[in-house]
């Protein structure tokens, strides 16, 4: 039977089965169509268009979409939202005066959420995380890379990695795990980091390998973290299992991180809250990704990443949440849509494309997500009433959504 969506005030990001990415002035137009129709038939689009093109079929399901918009769920391409307990004590110091780094150093971060991690059952943190998934499904993802990186042991940074399987499992998102052993440097480490890489390139990256537990590779290449000497030792190596990099670079600091991942042909340069001319001529011409986390910039206050600089060099540019308990403990899409436009003063149509069409495309996914195409996965946001898919970004606290369909069935019905 054909699920058929009809009268839809504005059907968005129409595009053709070529087109992977948008960059530079593209990133200014959405393709719409304005009182549309859209058949799903099993898991696919089948077909779209004017709704004076529409003919219906006997037994098609009709799902009246008057007055609401349709586009493409959600492609979150950088989360952390295996994790177990939360940090909000940590919140709370930094409303009364200690930075991210403050925190760090004295045990909190990264850290604090790989002891609690070590400290939970498998089962445990399978079911917190799970909770937050199905969470972020009523929110409109439907796409959503998870890294591993709050273990840093050999047991625990393979625990989160099994337990991203078994969320692939047990939900109807496309999932994309990402092996990010490199996340910090363990306590039993800190006088030895050169151990520690030795372990990530002698022992984890060969388990994550022989299990298949990872699409990607990450290294948070920064300062006080991996230099770009350590992130240059663990891409090369994972190079062997043939995992892609996807590195964390220019959080806080600039210093070459961004030319060392397009020279590793990373799939993606994640954070950029600082950017220099030389990172952005080293990411023109390359097939890498610029992504940007505004929900980051947003709950520890620091810089957002400069999106006109990188669209005006015509660069593309996707959108993530980086979901994860210390600096972006929400996975809300929506709101980071609202605050690219609010505080990255990027348009709702460059930010729409950079959560969808660049979203897919950095997780390695536009083939089949990201937009409404003939042919493509129907996963799907039918939105709440609204005149105009600006009041998505413009509502900035209100859930635009209705209804989500993952492959081709609504949510409520998986």
């Amino acid at each position: 039977m054909r699920k058929v969506f009809i009268n839809i005030r504005e059907l968005l990001q129409v595009r053709s089965n070529r087109q992977k990415k948008v960059a530079g002035d593209a990133m200014k137009t959405l393709p719409k169509i304005d009182n549309a129709f859209l058949i799903v038939e099993n898991d696919r689009i089948s077909d779209f268009g004017s709704m004076t093109d529409f003919k219906a079929q006997n037994g098609d399901e009709l799902i009246d979409a008057t007055d609401r918009l349709v586009l493409p769920s959600w492609c979150d391409s950088h989360s952390h939202v295996v994790y177990a307990g939360n940090r909000s004590q940590e919140f709370v110091d930094r409303i009364n005066g200690l930075s991210y780094e403050d925190i760090a150093r004295r045990g909190g971060g990264i850290l604090n959420s790989a002891k609690t991690l070590q400290n939970t059952s498998e089962d445990e943190l399978f079911e917190q995380s799970l909770n937050r998934v199905q969470h972020l499904t009523k929110l409109g993802t439907g796409a959503l890379e998870i890294k591993s990186g709050y273990g840093l042991t050999v047991d625990a940074e393979l625990k989160m990695l099994r337990i991203i399987q078994r969320i692939k499992q047990e939900t109807n998102l496309k999932i994309k795990a990402t092996f990010l052993g490199a996340h910090a440097l363990p306590e039993k480490f800190k006088s030895n980091k050169t151990a520690y890489i030795d372990l990530i390139i002698n022992e984890m990256l060969p388990k994550v390998h022989q299990e298949n537990l990872a699409d990607f590779v990450d290294v948070f290449c920064e300062k006080g973290y991996f230099d770009l000497d350590d992130t240059n030792r663990i891409l090369s190596a994972a190079k062997r299992y043939k995992l892609q990099p996807k590195i964390h670079v220019n959080q806080f600091n600039t210093f070459g991180g961004v030319a060392l991942g397009v020279q590793h042909n990373a799939l993606s340069v994640d954070h950029l809250e600082e950017l220099s001319t030389s990172d952005i001529e080293a990411l023109k011409n390359s097939e890498t990704m610029p992504v940007a986390l505004p929900g980051c910039s947003f709950f520890l206050g620091i810089p957002y990443t400069p999106a006109q600089q990188l669209i005006n060099a015509g660069l593309p540019l996707a959108l993530a949440s980086d979901y994860n308990p210390g600096s972006a403990p929400s996975g809300n899409m929506n709101f980071v849509v609202s605050l690219a436009c609010i505080k990255m003063k990027m348009t709702p149509e460059e930010a729409i494309n950079s959560a969808t069409i660049n979203g897919a495309y950095a997780m390695g996914i536009s083939e089949h997500y990201g937009s409404i195409t003939i042919g493509k996965k129907a996963n799907l946001i039918l939105t709440k009433k609204m005149e105009s898919y600006h009041q998505i970004p413009y509502e900035f606290g209100n859930l635009p959504v209705e209804k989500v369909m993952l492959e081709g069935k609504f949510f409520e019905d998986l």
